[in-house]
């Protein structure tokens, strides 16, 4: 299911060993810290192999999570908001990641921009919990979604490049 490249960048990520969400009170701080080492780590191994696409930050109690991602496409970047909720039964439901503004873009994507990762992303989180985290999501998730979706879509004329005004 998965191939070599995905499979070297996926071993690079650490595994999460905390079982809790953000009800979880004292375990769950314990939690949001491997979840930072995590995505930490993973941005570093990014940098690091040239393939930066991605920065997000969250509200103080962890449980709300923003920021860019952007996937490059004939030499031009193309960004977008991304944003999700973590929910009440974390680690045991994946978060849902949303691009708000392509919501209804695609046929993979629900309501409120939330995109598809039902098939493929959910049966692997679940065989995993509770050691995916947010990281795993963005490696598993997000940019495999990225890689498919954003250039059927500029194919399409439905996503435009943009130039950033400065």
């Amino acid at each position: 299911m998965v191939d070599d490249a995905t499979r070297k960048s996926l071993s690079s990520i650490p595994l999460l060993r905390t079982k809790a969400g953000p009800r979880d009170k004292e375990a769950w701080v314990a939690r949001l810290k491997e979840e930072y080492q995590a995505l930490i780590k993973y941005v570093q191994n990014n940098k690091d192999a040239d393939n930066d696409w991605f920065r997000l930050e969250s509200n103080k109690e962890g449980s709300r999570w923003f920021g860019k991602c952007w996937f490059i496409h004939d030499l031009l970047k193309y960004e977008f908001d991304v944003e999700f909720d973590i929910p009440v039964t974390y680690p045991t439901t994946a978060p849902e990641i949303a691009l708000p503004e392509l919501d209804g873009k695609t046929a993979k994507m629900y309501r409120g921009g939330r995109i598809c990762l039902t098939d493929h992303f959910k049966p692997l989180w679940a065989r995993n919990v509770p050691k995916f985290g947010i990281a795993h999501a963005m490696a598993l998730g997000l940019g495999p979604w990225l890689a498919v979706e954003i250039p059927d879509m500029i194919q399409r004329g439905v996503v435009t490049y943009a130039e950033k005004k400065a």
